[in-house]
């Protein structure tokens, strides 16, 4: 950020110009070491609508995505040795997002008064999780914080990319499903009410599926609001439950124990839990802090809970594989693979394969998903429409047949 000041040197003569900062703070203190008495200091953009906009950073998220671009960018900046306070000097006034810039700001400053990387970045723990905080802080331990960062640059972008993946494989389904939905009801409260009168008026005889698509269409015309309210208090109870521990609970093993998919879900945490624990390893992380950390960062409670009782029967003397062929969650490849890197000492590289393979079971679950939902969407529509289209035309065909 570009600062103007205007101060007195030594001599007492006046001294205008511009200094470039992270902000004020860094600049006045940069001004001070020169031998400057500061009079004012501003941002030539202060007060300009811009710069408001700029500071408000309530509606403003990070994303997942800016904290890995943000990773590979510190990653290659200190494997160039660059100092610490240079590095976040940089980022933050590089940075495009606001609330990200606040931060790296704050952590500037942090590193500024003495305060280590990986303390700095614990003070953020909504942008920089556990698990993010002690693969750094294996880093400044080892001195190989480079060497971490790349590491976390390259889990950071494999798990980014497999969940988006995931996610964006029922973006398209779910909006299909949502405006048909959409369209029908739509078709039931404005068109098949005047056709109703028309069947009605005539006198024929109504079929059966017929009189229940216009009973349905009565039911939302006089009703519809209410039904649309209680469709949304519904859904507003449904998703505070699941933020609740038991809500969460259940819904996390609801998603590993649904048919269609379950298979998606279990790959995906399975290839979560393999990549987390393989690059704490190569860290310099002990086993038992790196299930602890993954634990915490898993994001599934079936899953947690397995890790957890790991942690406490590994203190007791148990072998990883032996803990967790003990739990069916755990597929037996998985086991015998673990079993085979604490035979041979090879425990990081075995879990470095292991996230590769299940990297290439979730995309193939992925496709899998998509192309079963595909056609089960186009039959289950197809009939809808079919039977809407079959109560309307029928009764019609039948009216113009007896004129």
């Amino acid at each position: 950020m570009l600062f103007s000041y205007k101060a007195l040197d030594t001599t007492g003569a006046k001294r205008e110009g511009t200094i470039e900062a992270i902000n004020q703070d860094v600049a006045i203190a940069s001004l001070q070491r020169r031998g400057l008495v500061i009079v004012s200091i501003k941002s030539p953009e202060e007060g300009s609508l811009l710069a408001r906009l700029s500071k408000i950073t309530i509606f403003t998220t990070i994303k997942t995505k800016d904290v890995v671009v943000l990773s590979r960018q510190m990653a290659v900046l200190f494997d160039a040795q660059v100092p610490a306070l240079r590095v976040f000097g940089l980022l933050a006034a590089e940075s495009e997002n606001p609330a990200l810039r606040k931060i790296l700001s704050q952590i500037f400053d942090d590193i500024q008064g003495g305060s280590s990387i990986s303390k700095a970045l614990e003070r953020h723990p909504r942008v920089f999780s556990s698990f993010y905080v002690n693969i750094v802080k294996a880093g400044e331990e080892s001195g190989k914080l480079q060497d971490s960062l790349l590491y976390l640059a390259d889990y950071l972008d494999r798990n980014y990319a497999i969940t988006t993946k995931a996610r964006n494989a029922l973006i398209y389904p779910t909006f299909v499903i949502v405006t048909f939905v959409a369209v029908m009801i739509l078709i039931f409260i404005y068109v098949i009410p005047e056709i109703s009168n028309i069947i009605k008026s005539s006198g024929a005889s109504i079929p059966i599926y017929t009189t229940v698509v216009i009973d349905i269409s009565a039911f939302l015309v006089s009703y519809g609001i209410y039904v649309g309210i209680a469709a949304l208090i519904a859904i507003g109870v449904a998703i505070w439950y699941v933020r609740t521990p038991d809500g969460k609970v259940q819904f996390d093993e609801l998603k590993v124990a649904t048919p269609i998919v379950s298979a998606l879900y279990r790959k995906l945490y399975l290839a979560r839990i393999a990549d987390n624990l393989y690059t704490m390893l190569v860290s310099g992380i002990t086993t038992l802090k790196a299930l602890e950390i993954t634990a915490a960062v898993v994001d599934n409670e079936v899953y947690r809970r397995i890790l957890l009782e790991s942690v406490e029967q590994v203190k007791a003397g148990k072998a990883l594989s032996d803990v967790l062929s003990s739990h069916r969650d755990i597929p037996s490849i998985m086991v015998q693979m673990v079993k085979v890197g604490e035979e041979t000492g090879q425990l990081g590289p075995i879990l470095k394969t292991l996230a590769r393979y299940y990297d290439r079971e979730v995309d193939q679950a992925v496709d899998t998903l998509v192309d079963m939902i595909e056609p089960i969407m186009i039959v289950v529509l197809g009939v809808g429409v079919g039977i809407l289209m079959a109560s309307v035309l029928v009764p019609i065909y039948n009216l113009a047949g007896s004129l």
